[in-house]
């Protein structure tokens, strides 16, 4: 159990009704969770008003309430605390409960539209592979060391993200590599945590549905550097645009990388093809299991990372030359049929677009580029035609199709994707609203040489329809099909 003054230790505090001297058991912002000598954190979301379950969490035990507003009933023998902002108490709170684990670790956070999970996923690889304790907390799992437990979101509440950075301090674990998303910095689930050096990987259009516009997007993703310490490092990529903004007003030490601009690290490819890349970097010329030009940042970002964390240059360049690829980040094989599959998890416009170059720039053109995509429902729908326009553009052959719909009709969303098809290219796409079968139609319609990219899902193993997941693995039944073919 934890006093609550010391749980409170650093919240801007408005008011207090009760005693700050009660033992508190556990901390929720789920009023369901809340048992007998509970803390509850009353927090205002976007699907609803903690405020409102507050009575509820009282009557099932909570002997302290921190929240933005003091109910009208205040009921006896329960603390409330009044605070201006109940997420940043809930992330501060979350973190003096752990006892502060992230000051006590290596922690660095990537963040970025592309390249957040594959650069965290193989700072991880290479940290691990040098014969340090690691830890990752990223979109496709949470490491602990060598234990693998379930990645629910992007960036995980607060004290979801303290919980499994004090079981890597137990672990003794020394780095973790964590992904920073706009909604975990925007909804202050990072607050309160002692980060090491943040890095920027890019940005384009994606979540307008949550940030409204481009600039809110961006800027809270400068925040995330804005607060870094002094003693931490911010590393950020120039050769995109807003790559220099993300350093403007931040106390950490500025560093930089490009592969076109002056910068601190650098790099250049030498040759790029389907089993990996020749790459030069800082004079040196290497050898990686990777594609394009995208991973070719990814991987500088890693060099750059570990190199300012203080690892030896050369065993740095030797151990990135043995990095694997992240599931479902362009994830290669070629199938007995000679049918090369990639599957992506590009889902935005930019992402998707950076695939198909990097296909494109590979292939000797005498093969057919069969593409399945689709889009997110209840997701920026902005970014629908974009993609269409896109994927049309770059493909011999495109099939847009069902994603995760969630809540919104498939058929709506294939049809805001097909409005930005040009004209000149109706003649390459179909519409195929089940995605197992528009997979299945990119097979048959495959031959020898060719290829066929399913983008989008990447990693995920599931197909969210009308709040139900549903059992669903791009590459698995991709190359499923294509070896029933082969047959």
């Amino acid at each position: 159990m934890k006093i609550l003054r010391d749980i409170l230790y650093g919240v801007t505090i408005e008011k207090v009704i009760g005693s700050t001297a009660a033992a508190i058991q556990n901390i929720h912002f789920d009023s369901r969770k809340v048992q007998l000598n509970d803390l509850f954190v009353a927090i205002r979301g976007t699907q609803a008003d903690g405020h409102d379950y507050i009575r509820k969490a009282c009557e099932q035990g909570a002997l302290v309430v921190v929240c933005e507003e003091i109910p009208e009933l205040v009921i006896n023998g329960v603390t409330y605390v009044e605070v201006s902002n109940s997420q940043d108490a809930l992330s501060i709170m979350a973190s003096n409960y752990y006892d502060n684990p992230s000051a006590s670790l290596t922690l660095v956070g990537v963040t970025g539209t592309n390249g957040k999970t594959t650069v965290t996923t193989l700072l991880y690889q290479l940290f691990g592979a040098a014969g340090y304790a690691t830890g990752l907390l990223s979109t496709v799992r949470v490491m602990v060391g060598n234990q693998e437990y379930a990645a629910t979101h992007t960036t995980p509440d607060s004290l979801t993200i303290n919980y499994y950075l004090s079981q890597m301090l137990e672990a003794g674990i020394e780095y973790c590599f964590m992904e920073v998303s706009s909604h975990g910095i925007d909804q202050g689930r990072t607050a309160g945590l002692s980060f090491a050096g943040g890095v920027f990987t890019n940005l384009s259009h994606d979540h307008l549905d949550y940030h409204e516009t481009f600039k809110a997007y961006r800027d809270v993703k400068k925040s995330f550097f804005d607060g870094l310490p002094k003693s931490a490092f911010a590393l950020t990529n120039v050769d995109d645009k807003n790559g220099a903004y993300m350093l403007q007003n931040t106390r950490a030490k500025k560093k930089t990388y490009s592969l076109k601009s002056v910068s601190d690290y650098s790099a250049r490819i030498l040759e790029n093809q389907f089993n990996g890349l020749l790459l030069k970097i800082e004079n040196n010329e290497i050898w990686v299991k990777l594609i394009g030009a995208f991973n070719a940042y990814n991987l500088l970002a890693v060099y750059a990372t570990a190199d300012l964390l203080g690892m030896d240059c050369l065993e740095n360049l030797q151990l990135l030359s043995t990095l694997e690829s992240v599931d479902g980040r362009f994830q290669y094989n070629l199938t007995e049929g000679q049918i090369t599959t990639i599957v992506d998890y590009a889902h935005t416009p930019d992402a998707l677009e950076n695939v198909l170059s990097t296909i494109n720039a590979i292939r000797t053109g005498n093969e057919t580029l069969i593409t399945v995509v689709g889009c997110g429902g209840d997701r920026d729908r902005e970014k629908r035609p974009r993609m269409g326009a896109i994927a049309a553009a770059s493909s011999n052959k495109v099939i847009f199709t069902s994603d995760n719909p969630r809540s919104e009709d498939p058929e709506a969303i294939i049809k805001a994707m097909v409005e930005g098809v040009s004209p000149e290219h109706f003649n390459r796409m179909l519409s195929i609203t089940d995605r197992r079968q528009a997979i299945q139609t990119a097979c048959q319609l495959a031959d020898a040489g060719d290829i066929i990219l399913v983008a989008g899902k990447g990693h995920e193993t599931y197909q969210e329809i009308a709040g139900k997941r549903h059992d669903f693995d791009d590459f698995e039944i991709v190359n499923e099909y294509l070896n029933a073919l082969n047959k």
